[in-house]
């Protein structure tokens, strides 16, 4: 669809990728929420990887999207990563229930440093 904000696409070995961007706000939840559904109720991949390397912000309402994507996914055994967050949304998530070992590749600052989480 033109003009979407969540892309997805699938990597050589499988892993599912879904890559929103800009920042996340009440607009674009009903799209997150149907896209990570859909794959992992209907697509069911080993592993499901949500790159948040371009998210500026995330709401309340898309952050637990994100939570309860964790927990679907452990429901339908699909493993869900969160990777290459900014810090701030690598804080809300960890503060928010997200397992740290799920969420990975953390970047911090303009540079793009990273830490390891």
């Amino acid at each position: 669809m033109p003009g979407a904000t969540v892309d997805v696409g699938t990597s050589p070995d499988g892993t599912l990728v879904v890559r929103p961007h800009g920042a996340l706000g009440a607009a674009e939840a009903v799209e997150l929420r149907r896209t990570l559904v859909h794959a992992i109720r209907h697509d069911r991949p080993l592993r499901l990887v949500v790159d948040l390397t371009d998210v500026t912000e995330l709401d309340s309402i898309n952050l637990g999207t994100l939570v309860a994507a964790c927990h679907l996914g452990d429901d339908h055994r699909v493993a869900v990563f969160l990777d290459h967050p900014a810090g701030p949304v690598a804080d809300q998530l960890t503060a928010a229930g997200v397992p740290t070992h799920r969420v990975r590749h953390v970047v911090e600052g303009a540079a793009g440093q990273t830490r390891c989480s």
